[in-house]
């Protein structure tokens, strides 16, 4: 199973995104996690590598499973933990090695192409929801989601 970390940078009204080429869909800045890493440690090291800034006093927001099925049976599973920062040193690159980044205001980023299941985890990260969300998507191959299970904590 595949470890993801990922990190949500808000700044007043604006939130630090990135369009990954593949689908054009925007994400929150993050990667895959290292042997021996923290999860925070992850998502500090993925963020930075990917917009050059340095996040500071990230917090554990969200915590998902993706299950991709094909004839209803999984093939791939992996779990996403996402943090939320709103302190940052630095200078933001001018490119990203993984796409675009480019500040977006906040109210917008719902209307951005993304995956279906990361619109329930910006939605709890950018409108201040309490709590660390818990869910597990399952998705098709090509990422249409079948269903969804979330639970607040």
């Amino acid at each position: 199973m595949q470890r993801i970390t990922n990190c949500v940078l808000t700044n007043g009204e604006q939130a630090l995104l990135l369009q990954k080429p593949s689908r054009g869909w925007w994400v929150a800045p993050g990667g895959k996690m290292e042997f021996g890493e923290t999860i925070k440690e992850s998502a500090e090291r993925e963020f930075r590598e990917e917009t050059g800034l340095h996040v500071e006093g990230a917090k554990l927001r969200a915590v998902f499973t993706i299950v991709v099925l094909e004839n209803d049976q999984p093939v791939n599973e992996w779990m996403m933990f996402t943090f939320h920062a709103t302190s940052y040193k630095g200078t933001m690159f001018a490119q990203s090695p993984e796409g675009k980044l480019e500040w977006k205001n906040i109210k917008d980023v719902s209307g951005l192409p993304m995956a279906e299941g990361d619109k329930y985890m910006f939605d709890h990260i950018l409108n201040d929801k309490d709590g660390v969300l818990h869910g597990t998507f399952y998705y098709t191959k090509d990422f249409q989601l079948v269903s969804s299970r979330l639970t607040l904590e």
